[in-house]
């Protein structure tokens, strides 16, 4: 199955690191989160990618021409040029990077796919979050719903950390639990063909003129994922995530 990674955004939330890079490009344990991002979907079988690409793409093409020519170990002949023993990075995947439009909005990216998804359901999400979902059963679930779209329902974790109180005596700190903020769309998507149908050109935003109208005409199912799940909008996030990948308790690691 194709799975779409959105990745022309400006990032603008973000400027301390999309002034001079993408946002998928932010790196975390020193790969970018795009790397994370695909490392999941792989991890679950999934390994044909079309990252769209806008803003400051051409980092996200060298990333990927370095990483193929620059795996491994290699012997070169300095004289000739030749290059032996060259090894293929680890990772057994298609990728299709795609430009599609400097201020294309995100229904518009995807729509710019169409071409290449039309023989079946495909995966999408945005290039700026991790989760540890299962997206077998997420796909799973898609199939038993038998709507034009399913998105992962998650939590955010709050932005604050929460006491337990006993009367006027504080007897616990909660660090920052993932509750209490309502259900949010947090990508991890499997979209139908037939959501082309709702989006008309590339001012078409993937979620108020797709997802919104989808779920309107009833046809749009939410799978509730209630493990972990954090965007990258802010440094804040990016430094969050940095501290779990450091300390090891990183939820959405393949090899953990």
């Amino acid at each position: 199955m194709k799975v779409v990674i959105l990745a022309g955004g400006l990032g603008t939330r973000l400027s301390e690191e999309t002034e001079t890079r993408p946002k998928p490009m932010v790196e975390i344990g020193g790969m970018p989160i795009l790397w994370h991002i695909m490392k999941h979907y792989a991890r679950h079988g999934f390994g044909e990618f079309f990252v769209a690409l806008g803003y400051k793409g051409e980092q996200i093409k060298r990333f990927f021409l370095d990483y193929c020519a620059l795996a491994g170990s290699f012997t070169m002949q300095l004289g000739s040029g030749e290059v032996e023993g060259r090894q293929a990075p680890g990772e057994d995947w298609t990728v299709h990077l795609m430009d599609t439009g400097l201020e294309t909005a995100t229904g518009g990216r995807v729509r710019r796919l169409q071409s290449h998804l039309t023989d079946g359901p495909f995966m999408a999400t945005y290039g700026d979050g991790v989760s540890d979902v299962d997206l077998r059963a997420l796909l799973a679930f898609h199939h038993e719903h038998g709507r034009l779209a399913t998105v992962t329902a998650v939590r955010p974790p709050s932005r604050f950390g929460g006491l337990t109180l006993d009367g006027a005596l504080v007897r616990d700190f909660v660090e920052k639990p993932q509750i209490g903020e309502g259900w949010i769309n947090g990508g991890f998507m499997v979209l139908e063909p037939g959501v082309f149908r709702y989006l008309d050109d590339d001012t078409s935003t993937l979620e108020r003129d797709g997802l919104e109208r989808i779920a309107a005409d009833g046809q749009l199912a939410a799978y509730r994922h209630e493990g972990f799940w954090q965007c990258m909008d802010t440094l804040r996030d990016k430094r969050l995530l940095e501290a779990l990948w450091q300390e090891g308790h990183a939820p959405w690691r393949t090899d953990a």
